[in-house]
């Protein structure tokens, strides 16, 4: 069977080459009974990987449940996998039976697998190694045929080193491993799924279809997705019920998109500590050292100005004396001026020193400031150049968001 009859069958909608590879190796692996550990972040559609293994299966014919490990308390957790005898803990009634004996000869899919308690994850260890259990409150040892396919959006890595996994559970369980990407490293996927969802509930809600201009459409793409396919469906969803013209414009998508990830700034490409504010805090530096740029460039052809016209007048002199001289001292200037009087020739000369002075800062500021402008305009067209125009590895290059480059290609007119 073939990657796109798999995604027909069970409802998977992009072209993405990391989608393809992991839906591959649950192709690949399914008619085995390895235990497999699918990771990636929460809302990139990890539950549809378990299907497709347990129905490519020899087990399909045989039970599948899928549990939700994070949402059972911990005190019952035990129970409801292994089951329990009759008085066993107060409130058993009757004995019950748990998971792993109703899913005998089927495949059991323990979603949020990093949520189980140490002590479960004991049991767990041995289910997975000789097959065996036992109920709560029982000392009779139980037998079970249970495929077992596990779902984290957690490092378990460092849920190890943090004593909060045990490594042998995570080296039985990750005997095979399936990578599922985010949506962000998925952008030709975003607009496919955004358009099936619009149609889904415009059909659902009995509402004419939306249509994307194509400025909406790089919007959608643009945007990091930290919730992932939950997210943009959630988003479709609004968008279909709320807005009553059915062309979308980037404004509108704007409307629905939190503000705190929709920055213009840098965004680095590796991992890097977050304020609270959801900005990075290279981010942060960028913008004072723009601002601070800017600041510097327009006090220095204020001074200039005042020296050149001079619009300084005596009773500013007397009034604010301290704040004169140290703009003198700065530059080594003459000392405090006590009264309006003609200056003589050697004043004369030293004050024109002091307006060639700031004159030659500001235009070497300019200066730099254009120098690096067309450095940088250099290392863009350079980075694309290298990769043939591919935006994506140039960014990558640079060090920027593929969202800052298209800005900056814009901003200092760069051909594609």
């Amino acid at each position: 069977m073939d990657i796109q009859t798999i995604k027909q069958r069970f409802g998977i909608i992009g072209h993405s080459p990391a989608l393809d590879r992991a839906i591959d190796v649950a192709v690949q692996v399914a008619p085995t009974d390895i235990s497999v550990l699918i990771t990636g972040e929460s809302g990139v559609g990890k539950e549809s990987f378990p299907k497709i293994i347990h129905q490519l299966s020899a087990r399909k014919h045989g039970p599948f449940i899928a549990v939700n490990c994070g949402a059972i308390p911990e005190g019952t957790i035990d129970s409801e996998l292994f089951g329990h005898e009759k008085g066993s803990f107060t409130g058993a009634h009757e004995a019950r039976r748990g998971y792993f004996e109703v899913v005998n000869n089927g495949t059991i899919f323990l979603d949020e697998v990093a949520e189980l308690p140490l002590l479960t994850q004991v049991r767990l260890l041995r289910v997975l190694e000789s097959g065996e259990f036992l109920k709560v409150g029982s000392s009779k040892v139980l037998k079970t045929n249970v495929r077992i396919v596990a779902a984290t959006n957690v490092n378990l890595q460092d849920a190890i080193s943090h004593g909060k996994f045990r490594e042998d559970l995570y080296y039985r369980l990750n005997t095979v491993p399936i990578y599922v990407p985010p949506l962000r490293d998925r952008h030709e996927d975003t607009i496919m799924l955004f358009k099936r969802f619009t149609s889904d509930f415009a059909e659902k809600y009995r509402m004419p279809p939306l249509q994307l201009t194509p400025e909406a459409e790089q919007v959608l793409m643009s945007y990091r997705w930290p919730g992932n396919i939950r997210q943009l469906k959630n988003i479709a969803e609004q968008i279909s019920v709320i807005e009553s013209n059915r062309v979308i414009t980037r404004d509108v998508v704007h409307k629905y998109l939190p503000q705190s990830q929709t920055s213009n700034l840098p965004v680095l490409v590796n991992d890097i500590k977050k304020t609270e504010g959801g900005l990075s805090e290279r981010d942060i530096l960028y913008r004072l050292l723009f601002d601070m740029r800017k600041d510097i460039t327009d006090l220095k052809k204020i001074v200039v100005e005042i020296l050149q016209n001079g619009q300084v007048s005596g009773s500013f002199h007397k009034e604010n004396p301290k704040l004169i001289q140290s703009l003198y001292d700065d530059v080594d200037s003459p000392p405090l001026i006590k009264e309006k009087r003609e200056p003589n020739h050697q004043e004369a000369e030293e004050h024109h020193q002091i307006i060639d002075s700031y004159e030659e800062d500001t235009t070497d500021y300019i200066e730099e400031s254009l120098s690096i402008q067309k450095k940088e305009r250099e290392m863009i067209i350079k980075a694309l150049q290298k990769h043939e125009g591919r935006r994506k590895k140039a960014a990558a290059e640079l060090g920027i968001s593929e969202r800052t480059l298209y800005r900056k290609i814009k901003e200092y007119d760069i051909g594609a």
